[in-house]
């Protein structure tokens, strides 16, 4: 649902007080496009907004949408590949999608909101870079939803119905996808019960459960370096989600209009700027340090400085040559080795990058590949298995049925 956030301004008079149906993604096998917790919305009059698998099952959901609409019951619906049945709905990628479709009724002038609708309504509020989590309730007519706008704070943040209803170990799995920025399900089956799986392309589903979605604040880029090169990461970092901040210690180019996009620039000795930030608490495993100034007297602190954090990515740009001095600089400097090794310098993949822009994709692939394990770095083409890697879910808990007093 959280994907939805940046499009719902247009969406908010009829999520106000009309019918409409939130269908969202909760099991996901295989190649798929799109992750647990992505959602589509439709309206009684059939206008979608979002996609779950970029073409392939959307009619059918859409159908199964109006269905539920109609007689208010949610439903829960699986697509998968069928090779008996050419027409039938499916993934042609191969994987599958378990769906939850939930009716939202349309609301009196006197009428107490549908949850779901309510929390729409709030995330539509909620800014581009607010953490925020959803918590759901799946399987029955009530719907229930919870936003939890600081998730820094879920145990005190957490509705009484949300507190009575998970206790123990599935609480603290609640609570480390919030606190991770995570997204799951948490199934409720009776004492003794298996959890009933679903066959064929839909079915009415009385099976409860929570779907937790959540996001953290974006995480930072730190770009060194007011040059060309700077400025094409500026751009291409803002399209992967962080939140930029440009540094340089020499006011006539950081003041340059072509850093507008960045939603920070600093004027400042790079080294200082970051040891004041890591200071500050500002800094986290997520951050990421692209270093482009290519001047040591700028590089060698900062990198000194950089690399005595826990960083995600910490990068350089240089020629090998370069590359070499500064290693030996670092550890003449007293830079364990195994510090030094987590530099990614030269910067980039090998890409054949030349101009500004071409190096700026260089360096955001590194990042993408860096942060993913099952990154090779190799063409898709010459490798097998799932194309998309989504992070892994933590595995459902089963809980005892207990009396929940969702409104």
């Amino acid at each position: 649902m959280l994907d939805l956030i940046p499009s719902l301004g247009p969406w908010v008079p009829r999520l106000a007080t009309r019918q409409f149906a939130v269908v969202t993604i909760v099991s996901a096998s295989g190649s798929v496009p799109r992750p647990v917790g992505t959602s589509m919305l439709v309206a009684a009059s059939g206008d979608v907004l979002g996609s779950l698998s970029g073409g392939c099952v959307e009619g059918a959901v859409v159908a199964l949408a109006l269905e539920a609409m109609d007689d208010g019951v949610p439903r829960h619906g699986t697509f998968g590949f069928s090779s008996t049945d050419a027409f039938a709905a499916g993934l042609t990628c191969g994987g599958e999608l378990g769906i939850h479709v939930q009716p939202v009724p349309a609301t009196g002038p006197d009428a107490t909101p549908h949850p779901l609708r309510t929390a729409l309504l709030q995330l539509a509020e909620s800014g581009p870079d607010r953490p925020i989590a959803l918590v759901r309730l799946l399987g029955t007519r009530g719907g229930a939803a919870v936003v939890l706008s600081d998730p820094g704070a879920f145990r005190l943040a957490a509705s009484p119905q949300l507190a009575a209803l998970l206790h123990g170990e599935p609480a603290l799995q609640v609570e480390s996808l919030v606190r991770s920025g995570g997204a799951g399900l948490v199934r409720l089956t009776q004492p003794g019960e298996c959890a009933r799986e679903t066959s064929g392309h839909a079915q009415a589903s009385g099976e409860a459960a929570i779907l937790v979605e959540s996001r953290l604040a974006p995480p930072r880029m730190l770009v060194f370096g007011a040059n060309d090169f700077g400025a094409a990461l500026v751009l291409a970092a803002k399209l992967l989600g962080y939140h930029v901040t440009l540094v340089d210690a020499r006011p006539a180019f950081a003041s340059q209009p072509r850093f507008a996009a960045a939603d920070q620039v600093v004027t400042d000795w790079p080294h200082r700027y970051l040891a004041a930030e890591a200071a500050e608490g500002r800094t986290d495993s997520r951050t990421v340090a692209a270093v482009l100034t290519h001047d040591p007297k700028f590089d060698l602190p900062l990198l000194e400085a950089a690399l005595a954090l826990n960083l995600a990515y910490v990068g350089a740009m240089g020629s090998r040559r370069s590359h070499l001095q500064r290693v030996d600089q670092l550890l003449n400097a007293g830079i364990a080795p195994e510090r030094i090794a987590q530099l990614h310098s030269p910067i980039g993949l090998d890409l054949g990058a030349v101009t500004p822009a071409e190096v700026a994709v260089s360096v955001t692939a590194e990042l993408i590949a860096a942060r993913t394990r099952a990154a090779t770095c190799i063409p898709l083409r010459e490798t097998s298995g799932t194309i998309h890697h989504h992070p892994a879910a933590p595995r459902p808990t089963d809980l005892k049925k207990q009396e929940i007093a969702w409104t």
